[in-house]
């Protein structure tokens, strides 16, 4: 398309877009909210991605960090992203990011694929940013969170396109 630019996803040294979405539960959530209590790893997320279904189980045990916070953000509806979290075993929080509000957080983060996942710091700085699944990438968030990701007698894929 002549004239149009392509979305490009925000880089690891960038500044995090700031956002207000709604929970499961009906209540604002902002950006600035999440990281007062520090550092977050939003995982932007479709149910229907099998990549995410993927990657969220490994998520959770990311969640179990004292480290960092672990924070979904579902392009669904609040009903689809229950039944998601139920047969997935997803227990930290959602936020949603509605079609009907344009894909407000999605669309200010590049997202063009999911799942797509950025460490933000406290002070709002991106310091990992991907999108997919990456054995490696998901190690690292795992060695900051001091949680093992995977178990050794696991198969794991490498890395999955998201």
């Amino acid at each position: 398309m002549w004239g149009r630019s392509k979305k490009k996803m925000l880089d690891a040294g960038k500044h995090a877009a700031a956002f207000q979405l709604k929970t499961l539960r009906g209540s604002n959530e902002s950006l600035d909210g999440i990281l007062a209590k520090g550092p977050a790893l939003l995982a932007f997320f479709k149910i229907s991605c099998p990549v995410c279904q993927l990657a969220f189980p490994f998520l959770e045990r990311l969640s179990a960090s004292t480290a960092l916070q672990v924070v979904g953000i579902s392009q669904d509806d609040p009903a689809s992203t229950e039944e998601f979290n139920r047969r997935f075993g997803v227990t930290f929080p959602m936020l949603l990011d509605a079609a009907k509000d344009g894909y407000q957080a999605s669309n200010a983060y590049g997202i063009t694929s999911v799942p797509s996942l950025f460490l933000v710091e406290p002070d709002g700085t991106i310091s990992t940013a991907f999108n997919g699944f990456s054995k490696r990438d998901m190690t690292a968030l795992g060695d900051r969170g001091g949680i093992q990701m995977f178990r050794p007698d696991e198969n794991v894929p490498e890395w999955k396109a998201g």
